[in-house]
């Protein structure tokens, strides 16, 4: 239990990492697009600004080149224009040349920046494609982590639980041996030593005291030998139920409920649903114990005063329901040692089958066994 809490929290810290370096990735990604917009709407106005910038120069170099073509006529007839006439087409002449050589400059200016943004632009594309391309591999890197690792966080789980449930078996088989040789030793054992002792004084009373006390002791001695079978066959019925090999699973199932239901003073039904053929012996033995673990888990732990089996048969599904009125669990919480329902489980695992156990606390429990039927 310890190694499963280390290895969830290393995952939990895993996850919160990459969580953490998820929404900072989304965080530089949007910066990135914020960023990129306000550059495009920068460079939309850096064109325009670049398009008026030429359209003034084009006019102001027409001008120029009139105020030009003007001067030169000045300059070439030089004498026929007043001084002031002169200065004046001179001083329009250089104002226009030093308008249009600013908005040459300014165009310069003006086309370094539009450039610039543009390779900013590029850069930032490349920023937004890689983050988006990362955020999209931390989200599979995240999912993995959450549902994978989980599993095989799970997985581990069951690997424990499996190897504590072997070791379980094993420690039931040797409690099994050890009750076993009890019943055997303290039942038939001692009834057979008692049998023989007096055998041997019918013997002795038949020679003693005539052949009607002979007959008084040999009836007692019928009666221990009865005993004595019906406890071999009791311990018998417990290993394997006989009846399962010769009447099959609905009549086995029925005796039991009955015994059950007798020896423990209290209600159990068993219902079967529909007609039934005799099943392959490995469904009937799997079936049967299913049934027999249920009941006895709702009879030791659920404290229940009524039991309900119901047993179905489709084409190719057999159909399990046992419920009871006992005091029930919460099923989300794991319960320690419940080696009983691990060992269902493994059960149909074998057969393929599937277990739904639906339980409230006070509102007793319903087991639900489906096992498919395979050619």
């Amino acid at each position: 239990m310890l190694e499963d809490k280390n290895l969830d929290k290393i995952i939990n810290e895993m996850v919160d990492t990459v969580e953490n370096s998820k929404d900072e990735i989304y965080s530089i990604s949007e910066s990135a697009r914020e960023e990129y917009q306000n550059l495009s709407e920068q460079l939309k106005y850096l064109k325009q600004e670049v398009t008026d910038n030429i359209e003034s120069s084009e006019q102001l170099e027409v001008k120029e080149k009139l105020s030009r073509q003007r001067l030169a006529e000045v300059s070439n007839n030089f004498n026929k224009f007043t001084e002031e006439q002169i200065k004046e087409v001179y001083e329009q002449t250089h104002k226009l040349q030093s308008e249009l050589k600013m908005l040459h400059q300014r165009e310069k200016i003006l086309r370094q920046k539009r450039d610039d943004i543009e390779r900013r632009l590029k850069s930032l594309e490349k920023t937004i494609e890689k983050a988006s391309s990362l955020v999209s591999k931390v989200s599979v890197v995240l999912n993995y982590l959450n549902e994978d690792f989980r599993q095989i966080g799970e997985l581990i789980q069951d690997a424990n639980e499996k190897q504590a449930f072997g070791l379980k078996i094993i420690e039931a088989q040797e409690e099994e041996r050890r009750r076993l040789s009890r019943e055997i030793h303290d039942g038939p054992a001692q009834m057979l030593a008692n049998i023989l002792l007096r055998s041997e004084l019918i013997d002795k009373t038949f020679k003693q005291r005539g052949r009607e006390e002979a007959l008084i002791e040999m009836k007692s001695v019928r009666s221990m030998v009865r005993s004595s079978l019906y406890e071999v066959r009791r311990i018998i019925y417990d290993l394997r139920p006989m009846a399962l090999d010769d009447l099959g699973l609905v009549p086995t199932i029925k005796k039991y409920v009955e015994n059950m239901a007798e020896y423990n003073q209290m209600n159990i039904t068993f219902t079967p649903l529909s007609l039934w053929d005799r099943l392959d012996a490995k469904y009937e033995v799997a079936l049967f114990r299913l049934i027999q673990e249920a009941v006895q888990n709702a009879i030791k732990h659920a404290e229940a005063s009524k039991i309900d089996v119901k047993l179905e048969k489709s084409s190719n599904t057999i159909l399990v329901i046992i419920k009871d009125d006992g005091k029930g669990f919460d099923v989300k919480q794991r319960k320690e040692n419940s080696f009983g329902l691990i060992g269902m489980k493994e059960r149909l695992e074998m057969l393929n089958g599937s277990i739904d156990i639906h339980s409230k606390v006070g509102q007793g429990t319903r087991i639900e066994i489906q096992v498919p039927l395979l050619e």
